[in-house]
């Protein structure tokens, strides 16, 4: 189906990621697999290609666009290679909200020249060992300092992704006692450098998939950190964290569709060259009928998050259609992902095959962000139920 939210400049930055992920990225697709995400002087290089700060101001360095376009681009490219570009959705598609909304004028000064450029990765410490996507439940604590100049934090976090990478982590702490009666109030988010006494990355997570985007548990031990490393206000963190949360919804969505239409690329071309009973397994009936049945619900999905990207550039989507689209989509890819791998047979489960990485990479989409289950939630709630 023919797109129309493209213009001429989205596709010559198109080529030109396309490119780079051709000669850059994809020869050192298992190099970085073992590593456990790319080293750190890719995202160097993300820097000086300006994909680091497509939306960063042009006054900070960036390329000083509104349109999240371009990020979508990075997604699709991404997925149509069957490479990651690490902890890049993290940095510059959930971190930047923040910064860009709820930072001071000084702060963005400090921080966004670094962002742009790739010398300041950042990530963002919300899940706890023992609170999933209930962050009201939020136990680390910032606390602070006799002379006020500091806050101290204590607490553990955990599935951080980027945790090993960053150099700021923008941490979500409790900066006063918990109230049963406001659970949300009292969360307020402090931007944490990775250099400070006391702060350390634990160990670093095995994951089915995902293996080249590093995930972590942290720790914060008594860490000392300026009251100027406040982002907004104090104790308003719970209604930050819900106003972007649509972008980050949205971001998963448009991840997930790119997926599925590389699962149905993929299935297509290993189909038409194996051959089963002397025919290519393409020319059966079964094969036929799934692959059209996963193409018209990767339209589908395809047509609702480039509305939904509309919406969101226009600054109107909403927190209960970001979770439609998240729910969606990632219902969808896992569907299709899982049908495209059937398709391979034996080999669907041999991870050298772009299939095998792809249903691996992809279960996670449906925990990350809030859950399916916390989307319904969400959904239901805009229902009036």
């Amino acid at each position: 189906m023919q797109r129309t939210i493209f213009t001429e400049e989205h596709e010559q930055f198109r080529k030109m990621v396309r490119d780079f992920i051709e000669r850059e990225v994809a020869p050192h697709r298992e190099e970085w697999d073992e590593m456990g995400r790319p080293p750190r002087e890719f995202f160097r290089r993300l820097g000086e290609l300006g994909i680091l700060g497509i939306q960063v101001p042009e006054e900070f360095g960036g390329g000083g666009e509104s349109s999240f376009k371009f990020n979508t681009i990075v997604f699709e490219e991404v997925a149509r290679a069957g490479v990651s570009f690490g902890s890049y959705t993290v940095h510059a598609c959930l971190i930047l909200p923040y910064l860009l909304e709820y930072a001071t004028e000084e702060q963005k000064q400090r921080w966004l020249p670094g962002f742009a450029d790739g010398s300041i990765m950042t990530a963002i410490a919300m899940t706890e060992p023992g609170t999933g996507s209930d962050l009201a439940n939020i136990a680390t604590s910032a606390k602070l300092s006799e002379d006020g100049k500091h806050y101290i934090i204590n607490g553990a976090k955990t599935f951080i992704t980027g945790g090993v990478t960053a150099d700021l982590i923008l941490t979500v702490c409790r900066t006063s006692p918990f109230d049963p009666e406001n659970r949300r109030g009292g969360l307020s988010i402090i931007a944490v450098p990775t250099d400070s006494e006391g702060f350390a990355v634990g160990r670093k997570l095995d994951k089915i998939g995902l293996h080249q985007q590093d995930t972590a548990e942290l720790s914060y031990t008594d860490v000392k950190v300026p009251v100027e490393n406040l982002l907004g206000e104090e104790g308003a963190g719970f209604g930050y964290l819900t106003h972007n949360l649509p972008q980050e919804r949205l971001s998963i969505a448009l991840n997930q569709v790119g997926f599925a239409e590389a699962a149905i690329a993929h299935a297509i071309a290993y189909t038409k060259e194996r051959k089963v009973f002397g025919k290519p397994v393409a020319s059966f009936q079964n094969t036929k009928f799934v692959l059209a049945e996963c193409s018209a619900e990767t339209q589908a999905a395809r047509v609702y998050v480039d509305h939904c990207l509309e919406l969101l550039d226009r600054k109107e989507l909403t927190v209960a259609d970001a979770a439609r689209a998240k729910l969606f989509c990632t219902e969808v890819s896992g569907r299709v992902i899982d049908k495209c791998l059937q398709l391979h047979g034996g080999y669907g489960y041999i991870t050298e095959y772009p299939i095998a990485r792809l249903y691996a990479d992809t279960r996670v989409t449906r925990i990350y962000g809030g859950t399916s289950e916390v989307m319904k939630t969400i959904i239901s709630k805009d229902l009036g139920l």
